[in-house]
């Protein structure tokens, strides 16, 4: 049955079948609106503690492998490294991440929770956990399970390819110098020798 004339929106089922087709059921709207429901869960349980999941990720970095560097963090969790600077700023303007200087590396900055960061990890916990229940409410046990299982095949076939790929605590340390060992020289192109200029010619 076509619509009124007067009528702007089309049937219910006719706009519902379109978009499911072109949208609804495409991967990558579904993954992109489940990030979303996610972030919204998260905020609305931990939204006391005035912290981001980025922020907790971090966080959560931090506690488990202190001492890691600014990049050595951004390779942990999957994030940006030019913009992982804004998020530290941030963390140590409230006085829960504090960057310290090494003994074995005065050019660099190691990253450690202060006492406050520690107590608002520990305060945040039952909130994050809760947002992870509610995230996958609709899911009995074994479903959960599965899910977590595809996702995370999915997340790890296309890690290496993404524009911020997650690196392992493994794979860094197998790739990163001796602690104390010279940073390699940086190799500039010879300069050319000296020729003196040419007599101008006179004109004619």
């Amino acid at each position: 049955m076509k619509p009124a004339l007067d009528d702007p929106k089309p049937p219910a089922s006719e706009e519902s079948g379109t978009l499911e087709a072109v949208l609804y059921n495409k991967p990558g709207h579904l993954i992109r609106r489940l990030q979303q429901i996610a972030v919204g869960i998260f905020l609305e349980e931990a939204g006391a503690l005035d912290l981001t999941p980025v922020q907790y990720a971090v966080l959560e970095t931090i506690h488990a492998q202190p001492g890691r560097d600014q990049i050595s963090l951004a390779n942990a969790i999957g994030f940006d490294r030019t913009t992982i600077g804004g998020v530290l700023d941030r963390l140590e303007n409230k006085g829960l991440v504090a960057r310290q200087v090494p003994a074995h590396d005065r050019r660099s900055k190691v990253l450690l929770l202060t006492d406050a960061g520690s107590a608002i990890l520990r305060d945040i916990q039952a909130a994050s956990d809760r947002a992870q229940r509610r995230m996958l409410d609709p899911l009995g046990p074994a479903e959960r399970e599965a899910l977590m299982t595809m996702l995370s095949r999915v997340v790890w076939h296309h890690n290496s390819g993404s524009r911020t790929p997650v690196r392992r605590a493994a794979e860094e340390d197998a790739a990163a110098p001796p602690p104390g060992s010279p940073r390699p020289a940086v190799r500039r192109a010879p300069r050319p020798a000296y020729s003196p200029p040419k007599p101008a010619r006179a004109r004619r």
